[in-house]
């Protein structure tokens, strides 16, 4: 099908930015010499529209007069007379969601004051690319498949100069689709199926069901008295497509957590230990929220935990706050844009769909990738991890920025284990009212009677298995149609829709559509009402064609499920037509006990609630803890040049400045951010919190900070877990946040950890789970830190058969090899802890430069000889040693007592001791504030052997460097008197990092110019 085609490019006299940045990527990613690249936006216009309408069309809405120029129906580079010698160009596929297209047929419909008709009329969005350069047209080819387009979702071109002039530019064919299937149900009669034949079936459908599950459900449809109940709506014993899909989603490892919720059986080998464990959620996450609570009393703060899209606190007699981290990492693995753009969309959509719905105030994101300096082969369908790096940063700060919602904290972690899949971990915080019309706004229930209504976008196949494709190890038979594509500007018209409608009053209960779908959101609400019925038919759809169960588990982005009562519904549709939303009435919510799923009034599916939500088999797992052997004692010199191993630090990934990617996201929408990512003299020093003012008609504030440290797990992810929870409240109280009222996410990324052929270590990774919910409960307990909202994810594994034999070197330098060829590539296990609190006063928050030259300089906490995991080794390329051993009950004292100096004004700055030890932490206060310090390292309080490396880079937990005025001194020191605090140096007015070590020796005495630069030059020219 043929279409007009417009291009758009700059203006001659206008420097080509984008052409350019394209240019330096193929030289410094792919080593491939190119003389120029220009860049051009080309929009294929399908139906049967006048040229007046176009010229219009491309004046008006694609083309900017001032910097860019357009052509209708001739190659625009030919008219610039570019110098070429390769024509790329890339479009979508069909059916996947094109954001720049609908935006311009959103134009058109503008211009023609009608709505296109969507059998004949579209606007569809390609890229191409004139290319100078002696290339081969393997090396364009290579240049579209490694760069600039992912073969999930996009289809390329490519033309030389000559065929390009032959042919007067391309014949670009619509990616409309075309290949429709009738809109029919599948039924199997289970009763008749072996074993073998339910797992083929799991497995062939994308089910992820073990056979226990499929066995539950296979007995569930022999019961006669519910096949009677059957066959009243028109159904027999045979199960559906619908059935099965919808049963799969619900049981799925990513919605119902059966690895969390599972009966354990653990042994410690070291101790002998055993214990059964019936749920670890149950016995540490929630028993510890629980306990803690209930020692808080009248203090309690928490209004709604783990039982809503996001937990959700109480921060003053006015307001909330809803707070949900998600992860979304394997989408990420196939589509780095998309997975990570869905990613912060999606869970913006968790405290909107909170209650009664939450104004969203911020984003955080933390990334887990493999080092992009990778020079290894890569593992077959594995992206670079600079292109995974590039792709999850675009997506995310193109969904945040677009959406104008803050992002104001964030990480990045590199650990070549992530090569198989990265974690994107993406947050959002929503303020809520504490009551709405005079009723608690962080509660909501479906009603009987209740109109079940879906707003926002159209529904397709992108997102189709997304559930339980998360549930799975990224495999050949991975679904790119699990791969979804978010829009944050129709994100933000549903936003401002929703947040109005609830002030009107005009729903009950809201959800997200999120992994499931209409399955999850309908039939969890269902669940409020006791019971639904719906049909299918009314859905709107991105392209006709979609089969019934498609329609119900596909995780298409921005759709909302909400509960309207059948009296406000006119005025709820005329407010979403007149903000321009979509909205459908689906169905009504009953008491009937059964979700009922229709299709053109034909029933479908028909489940019951409780087996539907209750009923999957609680796994039996068995858990073997031996920890492992790493000598405790390592036999090294100490460096001899300190100054060069603390600039080798400064430039490590793990420890130089993100500044490239922080400024690519917005932190000052909405007005009310504080402390920001990037502080100090020049704004380019590393916060260790956000501060945050959520109402701006007051000066109280909340904090955002959080703890991941992965590297700790190959010792014990017991220390891995409280490391990160220590280093998350530590952060949090160096900026002023209340310990007191703060309250954390616990969001859990592991590998697989149920034993089985292809994971015969599935016994040890199981018991690093345990013992990490040990740890969350024990450290959450002490600090006093209930856990709000988190999620798992469990299968984050790469398994692909290379071809090799388990005694063959692995290429690939990271993962092992099965017997039967099977690269296996598992990632640390990940604990990523969040925490928000409460500040009484904004104008008290505290950052981390040094501010002014002869303040004096505070250690607080103990160094210990704990250099396990720490940078220092790893730049050594070393393991062993002692893995830093948080002492909560300790550090719980001297963090109030910083917190009540913070308030008291007696501290100038504050930041803490983590990656990289006390030498990094002296850097990087120094050469953010722009003075020197003059440090005496043997002031250091330390237990250990007495080596200066081990104290200058230890990473024992706890710690904070603080300044204060001279005098301001004794009262600092009065408040801290029984908490480890020692004077260890002095700021000078000096830009040098001086620091004395045993024996009167200057260990280190570097300019603070250098530091920095050494610290910027990983990402600076990126």
């Amino acid at each position: 099908m043929k279409a007009i085609r417009i291009e758009v490019a700059v203006k001659p006299e206008i420097k080509d930015v984008f052409g350019l940045k394209v240019q330096k990527k193929i030289t410094t990613d792919l080593n491939l010499e190119v003389e120029a690249v220009k860049f051009i936006k080309v929009y294929l216009v399908e139906g049967n529209f006048s040229l007046d309408v176009l010229e219009k069309f491309a004046q008006s809405a694609l083309c900017d007069p001032v910097i860019q120029i357009y052509t209708l129906n001739h190659p625009i580079g030919l008219k610039l007379q570019y110098d070429f010698d390769w024509a790329l160009e890339i479009g979508y596929r069909p059916g996947v969601t094109d954001n720049e297209g609908k935006t311009a047929e959103e134009a058109l419909s503008y211009l023609l004051e009608r709505p296109l008709d969507s059998q004949k009329e579209g606007v569809y969005f390609a890229k191409q690319f004139l290319i100078k350069g002696k290339l081969s047209k393997e090396a364009i080819e290579k240049i579209a498949k490694e760069l600039l387009a992912n073969e999930l979702i996009e289809r390329w071109f490519i033309l030389s100069k000559e065929e390009f002039l032959e042919k007067n530019g391309f014949t670009y064919p619509v990616p409309r689709v075309t290949e429709y299937f009738p809109p029919l149900v599948d039924t199997f009669d289970l009763k008749s199926f072996s074993d073998e034949e339910l797992l083929n079936l799991s497995k062939q459908r994308l089910l992820a069901l073990n056979l226990e599950e499929m066995k539950k459900i296979q007995s569930f449809f022999s019961d006669p008295e519910f096949i009677q109940k059957r066959k009243e709506v028109g159904l027999n014993e045979e199960i559906t497509d619908v059935e099965l899909e919808s049963l799969a989603q619900t049981w799925s490892e990513h919605c119902k957590h059966k690895i969390f919720n599972a009966k354990i059986f653990y042994k410690d080998w070291d101790t002998g230990e055993e214990k059964e464990i019936d749920s670890l959620f149950k016995t540490y996450i929630k028993a510890s929220t629980e306990e803690i609570r209930k020692e808080k009393g009248e203090k309690d703060f928490c209004l709604s935990v783990f039982v809503d899209n996001a937990g959700v606190i109480k921060l003053d007699e006015n307001w909330a706050l809803a707070f949900k981290v998600e992860t979304h990492n394997s989408p990420s693995a196939l589509d780095p844009y998309g997975g990570a753009l869905t990613g912060i969309v999606g869970v913006n959509r968790d405290p909107l769909g909170t209650g009664m719905g939450a104004k969203l105030i911020f984003n955080t994101d933390v990334f887990c990738f493999a080092p992009p300096n990778w020079d290894k082969p890569l593992p077959p369908r594995v992206l670079h991890p600079k292109r995974i790096f590039e792709g999850v940063r675009e997506g995310v700060e193109h969904g945040g920025n677009q959406s104008g919602i803050p992002t104001i904290n964030g990480s990045i972690v590199f650990d070549p284990r992530y090569i198989g899949k990265p974690l994107v971990y993406c947050g959002t915080g929503g303020l809520l009212p504490l009551y709405l019309n005079d009723k608690p706004s962080w509660k909501k229930k479906a009603n009987p009677n209740d109109l079940v209504v879906m707003i926002g976008g159209k529904i397709g196949k992108d997102g189709i298995h997304g559930a339980t494709f998360s549930s799975e190890a990224l495999h050949e038979g991975s679904p790119a149609t699990a791969v979804q594509i978010g829009d944050p500007i129709t994100q933000k018209k549903l936003v401002d829709f929703i947040l109005k409608a609830r002030d009107e009053g005009l729903y009950n209960s809201i959800t997200d559509n999120g992994a499931g779908g209409l399955s999850s959101s309908v039939g969890e609400m269902a669940k409020e009402a006791g019971g639904a019925e719906i049909d299918l038919a009314k859905a709107p759809l991105k392209y006709p064609g979609l089969r019934p169960w498609e329609i119900l588990v596909s995780e298409s982005q921005e759709r909302m499920t909400l509960a309207v009562p059948p009296e406000k519904i006119e005025r709820f549709l005329e407010l979403a037509e007149k903000m321009g939303v979509l909205a459908t009435v689906l169905g009504r919510f009953n008491d009937s006990g059964y979700f009922h799923v229709k299709y053109q009034e034909k029933t479908v599916a028909l489940l019951p609630l409780e087996f539907l939500h209750e009923g999957v088999p609680q796994l039996k797992l068995f858990a073997e803890w031996k920890a492992p052997q790493y000598p405790e004692k390592l036999n090294f010199e100490p460096p001899k040049d300190y100054g060069e191993v603390l600039k080798n630090l400064l430039s490590s990934y793990n420890i130089c400045s993100k500044e490239y990617v922080v400024r690519q996201y917005d932190h000052e929408v909405q007005g009310g951010s504080v402390i920001k990512p990037l502080v100090g003299v020049e704004n380019d020093g590393p916060s260790d919190a956000a501060v945050l003012r959520y109402d701006l008609n007051s000066e109280r504030g909340i904090v955002v900070s959080h703890g991941i440290c992965p590297k700790f797990s190959d010792y014990d992810t017991y220390w891995m877990v409280a490391n990160a929870i220590d280093e998350a409240i530590r952060n949090a109280v160096c900026v002023g946040a209340d310990l007191e009222h703060m309250a954390g996410l616990d969001n859990f990324c592991w590998c697989d950890p149920i034993e089985g052929e292809k994971n015969p270590d599935g016994r040890y990774k199981l018991a690093q789970l345990v013992r990490a919910n040990m740890a969350l409960y024990d450290f959450t307990k002490a600090y006093g830190v209930p856990c709000i909202s988190g999620k798992d994810s469990m299968k984050n594994d790469y398994l692909m058969n290379v071809g090799l034999k388990p005694n063959e070197p692995n290429p690939y330098g990271v993962g092992v090899v099965l017997p039967d060829g099977t690269l296996k590539i598992s990632i640390p296990p990940t604990l990523l802890f969040s925490v928000v609190a409460t500040i009484p006063n904004v104008r008290l928050a505290q950052t981390m430069e040094v501010k002014a030259p002869g303040d004096l300089v505070y250690l607080l906490g103990i160094t210990k000889e704990e250099v396990a995991g720490s940078e220092y080794l790893s730049l050594l390329g070393l393991k062993g040693g002692v893995v830093p051993k948080p002492n909560a009950y300790l550090n719980k004292k001297l963090y109030l007592r910083l917190r009540d100096a913070i308030y008291s004004g007696f501290v100038s700055s504050a930041h803490d001791v983590s990656d990289g030890g006390l030498a990094v932490c002296l850097a990087e206060k120094a050469f953010s504030g722009g003075f020197g310090l003059f440090i005496d390292l043997t002031a250091v309080p330390y237990e250990g052997e007495k080596r200066e490396d081990f104290i200058l880079f230890s990473e024992s937990a706890g710690r904070i460097v603080v300044t204060v005025k001279k005098e301001k001194a004794k009262d600092f020191e009065a408040l801290m008197r029984d908490v480890p605090c020692s004077l260890i140096g002095e700021t000078i007015e000096e830009p040098y990092l001086v620091i004395k070590g045993f024996e009167e020796k200057v260990l280190i005495k570097e300019p603070l110019k250098g530091l920095k630069e050494a610290w910027q030059k990983p990402f600076k020219d990126w």
